[in-house]
């Protein structure tokens, strides 16, 4: 069994995968637009670019996502999404990369439990925590 988040998105799902392809070195797997959708499935003309169903691979691990319809789109509340990052200094690239034009809610730094951890999220809403374990963890 895999568990793999999927994140809405509030129209930026294309831009949010580009942007997590360029700082975290995730490749994109799969991107399909409604476009791609059967003819007899009704879609609005301007939301024919959105994003019905994406796929990123980070480290083998998976995140999907989509563009949620206007009317059932959510802020982003009640989780985050973890990375566990073995090199502290890449941890903290990671985590300011991240939080650039988003927010820092905790800054990266050592605590009792890791060599470095952060929490904030980024331009698009998606929360972050990023994690630099201690020996053993």
């Amino acid at each position: 069994m895999q568990v793999s988040p999927y994140l809405h998105f509030n129209g930026n799902c294309e831009a949010a995968f580009k942007f997590y392809e360029k700082v975290l070195g995730a490749k994109i797997v799969m991107m399909l637009t409604h476009e791609g959708a059967p003819a007899d499935m009704p879609t609005p003309p301007e939301w024919k670019k959105k994003i019905m169903h994406a796929r990123i691979s980070i480290d083998g691990e998976i995140i999907m996502g989509s563009d949620a319809p206007p009317a059932h789109f959510h802020k982003p509340q009640g989780f985050s999404v973890s990375l566990s990052v073995a090199d502290p200094a890449e941890a903290e690239r990671k985590f300011k990369a991240l939080c650039e034009g988003g927010s820092v809610h905790m800054p990266f730094g050592k605590t009792f439990f890791s060599k470095g951890f952060g929490m904030g999220a980024d331009q698009f809403g998606i929360p972050w925590m990023v994690n630099c374990p201690l020996e053993g963890q």
